[in-house]
């Protein structure tokens, strides 16, 4: 791709941040919209964070960026506006600088996980284990919450759990030894981003029935032991789509190629999963 002086500049903060792919499918929709437009990554300082963050806005070609760990939440000081799901959930992964210099929070991730878990099961009225209790939860609880499903969160610290079960009206479990009974379980912590890492409970304990969606964007170990269950399950790499999909709306105002963008990103997780 040729840049010139007025080429539009998005892309995504966070730390870390050199192994997301969202720049493979926003960049494939740029082009084949034909916008002159360019997305890419920028690890940021957690020490730097605020500096850098007014660095960027001074940039006359940037128009917008997506927001990951750990900066959903501090990113909100930036705001002139934010809309309601930004307010509710607590937390902004998309940032839209408008034509006068102000900044637009809106948060997408709840539409990509929900537009991802419908593809595997209609969550209205279903019982769900939500596994955490961290930025991603309150988006995932949040949506779960619109299509009406009843909600359980667990976390390793208690407290958590029961604190944000309180600020959405939902229920909180302690323990996990019946998971059987759930019709659904959604893992949101970072547990299972290293293959050694120890298992949130008993994945013998899965049942058929049930479906599991984890928001990591690799088989990890819970998705592998619940499709040798006999459950459906899946890992998030639509939702990471679908989020993505969403702020290319905000920032363009134009439909996006979601089967080129999704065709993508699945063969550049291919090629990275070969190469581990």
């Amino acid at each position: 791709m040729v840049l010139t002086g007025k080429t539009k500049l998005y892309g995504v903060i966070g730390n870390p941040v050199k192994h997301s792919l969202s720049p493979v499918f926003q960049n494939a929709g740029f082009s084949l919209l034909g916008i002159d437009a360019v997305y890419l990554p920028f690890e940021v300082p957690k020490e730097g964070f605020e500096e850098t963050v007014r660095g960027l806005l001074l940039l006359e070609n940037l128009k917008g960026f997506n927001i990951t760990v750990p900066f959903k939440e501090s990113i909100i000081q930036f705001a002139d506006w934010v809309s309601e799901d930004v307010s509710q959930i607590g937390s902004a992964n998309t940032l839209k600088k408008t034509p006068e210099g102000k900044v637009e929070l809106h948060n997408t991730d709840w539409v990509g996980f929900i537009k991802a878990l419908s593809e595997l099961v209609d969550p209205k009225g279903k019982k769900v284990l939500v596994l955490g209790a961290g930025g991603t939860a309150r988006a995932v609880v949040y949506a779960l919450k619109k299509v009406q499903s009843e909600v359980y969160i667990w976390n390793r610290t208690p407290q958590k759990a029961q604190k944000l079960a309180e600020t959405f009206g939902v229920n909180w479990t302690e323990n996990l030894d019946r998971v059987g009974e759930f019709d659904v379980i959604v893992n949101t912590t970072s547990v299972g981003l290293k293959e050694n890492d120890p298992p949130l409970f008993d994945y013998n304990k899965i049942e058929p029935h049930q479906v599991v969606y984890d928001v990591i964007y690799r088989e990890t170990p819970l998705v592998r032991a619940a499709r040798q269950r006999g459950a459906k399950a899946d890992n998030g790499l639509k939702m990471l789509l679908y989020q993505g999909v969403e702020s290319f709306k905000i920032w363009t105002g134009k439909e996006p190629p979601v089967d080129e963008m999704w065709k993508a990103l699945r063969e550049a997780f291919e090629r990275s999963s070969q190469s581990r």
